[in-house]
């Protein structure tokens, strides 16, 4: 498995996303710096030259993940709220249904590297920092849509997306990606929930 291209990423980013492929084809046990080298197609060493610990090399691969994970979810580009649900909806299901159907291996990333800051504290404070701005950003939404609860309402619509993607990509429905309509039908009944006055 080679993740080079002659016209990607900086050589930091090449290491992180070999290291993001690795955490979802092998799991934690496969990201070594070895194997980092490897996938990346680079010179032996060239991984501990940029992240000389294990830990540093984890906090390189949630750093590129999060910043992978914003392109995908593209909330900067969300229409504003105050538009209407329908609107709203739509550009969310829109990135969920992606995330499910062209990025199931940053989902599958993403849960080695949570369960792997349950165990090192160092790494929880890097992967919630760097979650905090996306929980941020839909607490902005819920916010502007009127939500009289945002806290609350944007914990229960990241625990909807993890679950979904959860369930989709290694729980019990991952045999069956849902449709966009399936994701759109699902996001409109938990936000109209919600957001009922």
């Amino acid at each position: 498995m080679s993740v080079r291209t002659t016209t990607g990423p900086s050589r930091s980013g090449l290491v992180a996303d070999a290291a993001l492929a690795l955490l979802a084809e092998r799991g934690m046990r496969g990201l070594t710096h070895r194997a980092v080298d490897e996938a990346a197609g680079l010179p032996q060493g060239s991984t501990s030259n940029l992240a000389r610990t294990r830990q540093a090399l984890l906090e390189l691969a949630v750093r590129r993940l999060a910043a992978r994970e914003a392109r995908v979810l593209a909330l900067h580009e969300m229409p504003d709220p105050r538009a209407g649900t329908d609107s709203l909806v739509e550009a969310l299901a829109l990135a969920a249904h992606r995330a499910l159907t062209q990025h199931r291996t940053l989902i599958l990333a993403r849960y080695e590297l949570a369960l792997e800051a349950t165990r090192r504290p160092e790494l929880r404070a890097c992967f919630d920092a760097t979650g905090a701005r996306f929980r941020d950003q839909l607490t902005a939404l819920v916010t502007a849509m009127g939500s009289r609860a945002p806290a609350r309402h944007t914990l229960s619509l990241i625990a909807w997306a993890d679950g979904l993607m959860f369930s989709c990509v290694a729980g019990s429905f991952s045999a069956r990606t849902p449709s966009l309509e399936d994701v759109r039908e699902g996001l409109r009944e938990l936000l109209e929930g919600m957001l009922r006055n």
